[in-house]
Formats: C-alpha cells, sequence, structure tokens
C-alpha cells in the first residue's frame, strides 16, 4: 500500500478523514498543512508538489490549458454563492452594478475563483462589461503560463486602505476575509434574494473548489485515488444541510451544470481561451475510477 501527500482544508466533510477516524482504502494519505489553502495551489500546478491537492475551478482549468498533468476528480470540496461578495463603502455613493463601468475595483487576484463567479453574475444579470471595468490586484495567477489582461493592475497597498480612500470603487471579497473595521455595504443590495434567483433558474450552486490529483498517480495507481474519492464522497454523504447542498460528488446533474457555467464565464472573462466540455475535463475519472 503506497502513501501519498494530499493538501485538504479542513471542512465538515473533510476532517474525519484528515484525522484518521474515516480510513481511505487502499492507500495512505499524508495530509500537508497549508493555510490559507490557496497557498497550495501555485505549488501544485507549477510544481506537482503533491500527490492529491484542493484546487480552485479557475486555476484547475488554466491548468488543464497549459498542459499541467493534473486530473480534475468530481468532487467538489467547496462551493458557495457569491452575490454577496463584492462591497462598496458604507457612506459611500449607492453605486449599481452598472455604474462599476470605467471604475477600479480591488480583487485579491484577478484569476481567483470568487471573482469568476461574481463578474460572471455581474455580466449575466446586470449587463456589466468586465473588460471595461479595472480590475486592481494584490496577486498574479497560479499558472505561470497565464497572462493578465490589459486592463488588470498589481498594487502593493492593501485594497481594503485604497477602498477607505476612494482609488477604488468596490472590493470583491469574501466576507470572512473583509477587515474587522472597514464600513462596507453590499454592491447589490439584496444579495440572499438574488442568489435564491440565480439558483431556481440555474439549479446549480458555484463551484469554488475541486479534489484533483496528479494524473500519472491516478494511472498508476487508480485504487488508491477511488479510495481517497470514496472516503469525502461518503463524508459529503454524511452531513446534511438545509437549503442547496454546497458541495457534492458525482456525475450529477448539478454539479455538471455549475461546471458548465464556470467555463463559460472563464472563458468570458479571458481566463482561458476554450471551453472545454464536462466530458473533456472529466475524461480520467471516468476512464479510471467507479463514479456514483
Amino acid at each position: 500500500m503506497k502513501s501519498y501527500t494530499a493538501a485538504i482544508r479542513d471542512y465538515p466533510h473533510t476532517t474525519e478523514v484528515k484525522a484518521g477516524r474515516r480510513v481511505p482504502a487502499d492507500c495512505r494519505i499524508e495530509f500537508v498543512d497549508v493555510e490559507p489553502i490557496h497557498r497550495a495551489f501555485a505549488p501544485m500546478v507549477r510544481e506537482l508538489r503533491y500527490d492529491f491537492s484542493e484546487l480552485a475551478l479557475a486555476t484547475y482549468l488554466q491548468a488543464r490549458e497549459a498542459g499541467k498533468r493534473i486530473s480534475a476528480l468530481p468532487l467538489v470540496l467547496h462551493g458557495n454563492f457569491h452575490h454577496g461578495s463584492i462591497f462598496r463603502p458604507a457612506d459611500g455613493p449607492a453605486l449599481s452594478p452598472a455604474d462599476l463601468t470605467g471604475r477600479r475595483v480591488g480583487v485579491r487576484s484577478y484569476t481567483q475563483t470568487t471573482g469568476l463567479w461574481v463578474r460572471g453574475v455581474l455580466a449575466e444579470d446586470h449587463g456589466l462589461d468586465a473588460d471595461k471595468v479595472t480590475w486592481v490586484t494584490t496577486e498574479g495567477p497560479h499558472v505561470a503560463e497565464y497572462t493578465e489582461p490589459d486592463n488588470v493592475e498589481r498594487t502593493t497597498e492593501s485594497l481594503s486602505d485604497l477602498l477607505r480612500g476612494g482609488d477604488i470603487a468596490a472590493l470583491l471579497v469574501g466576507r470572512r476575509a473583509l477587515p474587522a473595521d472597514i464600513a462596507v455595504t453590499t454592491l447589490l443590495p439584496d444579495p440572499q434574494a438574488a442568489q435564491q434567483d440565480w439558483y431556481r433558474r440555474h439549479a446549480a450552486v458555484p463551484i469554488n473548489h475541486l479534489l484533483t490529483v496528479r494524473t500519472d498517480v491516478l494511472r498508476e495507481d487508480p485504487a488508491a485515488v477511488q479510495g481517497l474519492y470514496d472516503a469525502f464522497a461518503a463524508e459529503i454523504d454524511a452531513h446534511t444541510v438545509d437549503g442547496p447542498r454546497k458541495v457534492g460528488h458525482g456525475l450529477d446533474d448539478r454539479l455538471l451544470a455549475a461546471l458548465e457555467l464556470g467555463v463559460r464565464y472563464a472563458a468570458q472573462q479571458h481566463l482561458i481561451s476554450a471551453e472545454p466540455t464536462t466530458d473533456e475535463i472529466f475524461a480520467d475519472a471516468k476512464q479510471y475510477l467507479k463514479l456514483r
């Protein structure tokens, strides 16, 4: 039985596996602590540092296009709605999404998957052309081969300070990452209602992070990959939730619908140049694993 490394964040549906209370079949896994988890993404796509890794959707799509030998598994480790992930100053003008045209908006990285979903929503539901916004970032892409669009800028300053000073009109960030002392309000006046409407139309929850594996590991030891996949899948099934499920596994319609939409948004935003199908994305997984 071989040993493998994995960079996976602690979630309710991963802690039992990581703690050894649910043991994957046919493999031993050494879980590597990386916090925040996005710091594992560049080493994975640039060096194949881990055998398994949680990977952001946008990063995986770019890595795939760059020819990285990483295979996606149909197992969502993290997903969420992001209608409430773009903020404006609470004491500033009541901007609408259309008002962002020609303005500067802060986001940690242009390739961040939260940004992918927010820009997709603003384009689809509010007509905002992301190409007509200047995206002010503090980090570059995880995939070194990717070239950012011309309307992306880098800054060494704090994005929250830029928002306070009026240098950016809005800040795109998960609420948990907001500084406690910044007074902001969501750009969308009722993000909860907006996300409910979006879910009714798409019957999908946005995918943030998938489980991925080095392609050589999948091909040479599919039993080990099956073992870890099944362990996480069982933990996902063991957790009941109210409302739309934000994680999932298998080739079900909601997971595939979310993936198809994310691919379309990524192409529209110049994150990738071509749109792979879900069959192409999961070709390796379907060949080597038993998926349910």
